[in-house]
């Protein structure tokens, strides 16, 4: 960290926001004003740049003490049936202090991305996949193909990062890499090799990806296909692809589950990472889902070592009770079923609560603003910005240090979670 007269710099700072942990980044800090200097990028500098405009806690709207806000809302989840901790955007303290209120207050919790984390979590149970890390991609890949995504638009620093990176740990000749879109076509060129090679494209409506995927992995194994083209792509381009992939040294395919939201998409997951352990009979292979953000991998991660399950747990009956579908929480606000909702969102100011009826407490950023006023409102600081702590990054196999840039007098989710858990009678 530099300072001049006014500013603070602080260098080689990790983002909390863009999923594949990016720790290169430059931040200006100007008392509560907060500029991404170098390296950032659409989503990065959103993240760090997004202004403060609420530092007191609300109640129905009127301005209240933290005390009170805390007290409100530990009065609410006493006097609860059936309360839901959702949103879960936080870091990973906030988690374990989200598990523990879950706990005291018998709620269920889920996370706001639940719905795209699953599609790859069913798989997971249900036939296991073969995974790899950010750093291998970066290090290892010679074919990587992209399925179902644009990955450009949510991850916009990917390429730059763990493609067409300067160098490898094993001197590999980054630019002979090669890049498959399949499905979606790419937005931008952050695909295209310094060199200008531009990544092939396959693309197809979502509604034909199932198909075309269990083509492709037909073709893999050698299996003959009548059909001139699937989904208007050309049997035969299929077929060069399921070659590439059998004589890859190194392929990776990876794909974000946000992206992919036609029915039983989860089925065209499983597809692909079957796809990929057959590939491993002869080469190596490995399966890439890109996620990370707002949290989304530490909240399943927090989840798994707190009480077994990858959210959408109940505590309603003392014990953690993992129900994939009965505690789906959209499903329970839309039925009536939960009659308060306790929404932990300190990332992103648009990722706010479902209108609904139920009596809300809303743990969130501030600068949030509400169609519909929650009951209460405490706004906390920024994991990263306003206090130190940790994220997965999106492979799960890191939990990234975040560093406290600014004293804005926010308390973190961790300690608005503890203090009501603490406000609740035993």
């Amino acid at each position: 960290m530099t300072e001049s007269s006014e500013a603070k710099i602080w260098h080689e700072i990790a983002s909390p926001f863009c999923g594949i942990a990016s720790d290169d980044l430059t931040i200006k800090v100007e008392g509560n004003t907060v500029t991404v200097e170098e390296n950032g990028d659409a989503v990065t500098k959103k993240g760090f740049e997004t202004p403060i405009t609420d530092l007191q806690p609300r109640i129905n709207g009127e301005q209240v003490s933290l005390e009170q806000a805390v007290n409100h809302a530990a009065e609410l989840l006493t006097q609860s049936k059936q309360p839901v901790i959702g949103g879960l955007a936080t870091d990973v303290n906030g988690l374990r202090a989200a598990m523990a209120l879950a706990d005291k207050s018998r709620a269920t919790v889920d996370s706001m991305d639940s719905d795209s984390a699953f599609r790859n979590i069913l798989v997971l149970q249900d036939t296991g996949w073969m995974v790899t890390t950010l750093t291998e991609v970066r290090n290892r890949v010679d074919l990587l193909v992209v399925v179902g995504s644009d990955i450009e638009v949510d991850y916009p620093r990917f390429f730059e990062r763990m493609v067409w990176n300067k160098e490898s740990m094993f001197d590999q000749d980054i630019a002979s890499r090669q890049v498959v879109y399949l499905g979606k076509a790419p937005s931008g060129d952050a695909s295209t090799s310094p060199a200008g090679k531009k990544a092939q494209v396959l693309t197809c409506d979502d509604a034909d990806l199932p198909e075309v995927v269990s083509v492709l992995r037909a073709l893999v194994n050698g299996k003959q296909i009548q059909a001139e083209q699937v989904g208007g792509i050309a049997v035969a381009d299929l077929a060069k692809l399921a070659e590439q992939l059998k004589q890859a040294a190194y392929s990776v395919i990876t794909w974000a589950s946000g992206s992919m939201t036609f029915d039983h998409a989860e089925t065209s997951i499983q597809v692909l990472c079957e796809m990929i352990k057959e590939l491993n009979a002869e080469t190596r292979s490995n399966g890439l889902p890109l996620g990370g953000k707002d949290g989304s991998t530490s909240v399943y991660n927090v989840s798994s070592w707190q009480s077994g399950f990858p959210m959408r747990t109940s505590f309603n009956r003392g014990f953690p009770d993992y129900d994939p579908y009965l505690s789906d929480s959209k499903k329970m606000l839309a039925n009536g079923e939960v009659d308060v909702l306790v929404w932990v969102s300190s990332f992103n100011v648009s990722r706010t609560p479902p209108e609904s009826t139920t009596p809300t407490v809303v743990i969130g950023r501030s600068g949030m603003t509400f169609n519909q006023e929650p009951e209460v409102f405490i706004p906390v600081g920024v994991p990263g910005i306003d206090h130190a702590g940790r994220t997965f990054r999106g492979d799960s196999s890191v939990a990234v240090p975040l560093r406290k840039l600014r004293d804005s007098g926010l308390p973190s989710t961790f300690d608005v979670l503890s203090a009501i858990e603490l406000a609740m009678p035993n």
